[in-house]
């Protein structure tokens, strides 16, 4: 780290080296084809537009050819299918959510199908609960078996929103916002859920 005068500089020397005695030029072997009888004329080109005998030659790979023929001739299965059955189910997941979202819809009530809010509001509605009979009023008017509610409420709960954290902010483009935090959830009722 300083400057270039407290540096050594390099020296060299004052008369080139001779070569050592083991480099040079390959001498080529009269054998080998395309070699010409004397030292100063040009061998045959090394690159062509058409394959010639001697780039046929340097092409082979006789260690690939050997495990050619090794693994022997292809087998073919005409009678294979193709198969995708990642695509295919979630595409029937798809069909079914739509079907069963059309099924919800419809002017026509179907027992123990809704949509996800109305889910929501009976959970909501089935934590005030107390009795069996508050309970079975509930599942009539929602449409649903009091098992089935009672079996979809042992996995299922909407969260408890704390009262005094509900917030509503309007961010710069007017849009408004409302946050609140959720609470523990309160107990779904006294019922026994077994």
């Amino acid at each position: 780290m300083g400057g270039a005068a407290s540096k050594p500089s390099r020296q060299f020397p004052k008369t080139p080296k001779p070569p050592p005695t083991w480099a040079g030029a390959r001498t080529p072997h009269p054998d080998e084809p395309g070699v010409s009888a004397g030292p100063n004329r040009p061998g045959p080109p090394r690159a062509s537009e058409t394959k010639d005998e001697a780039i046929e030659r340097d092409a082979r790979d006789p260690q690939f050819m050997a495990m050619l023929s090794k693994l022997g001739p292809v087998k073919v299965d005409h009678h294979m299918q193709t198969v995708r059955p990642a695509a295919d189910q979630a595409q029937r997941v798809f069909q079914a959510r739509q079907r069963s979202e059309e099924d919800a819809r419809s002017l026509a009530p179907t027992r123990n199908k809704m949509l996800a809010g109305t889910l929501y509001a009976l959970l909501e509605e089935r934590k005030l609960v107390t009795t069996r009979e508050e309970l079975e009023k509930l599942a009539s008017r929602y449409e649903i078996d009091v098992d089935k509610l009672e079996s979809v409420a042992r996995f299922v709960n909407s969260p408890s929103v704390d009262e005094g954290s509900v917030r509503k902010e309007v961010d710069k483009d007017g849009v408004e916002q409302v946050k609140m935090m959720v609470g523990p959830t309160r107990a779904t009722s006294s019922l026994d859920l077994c």
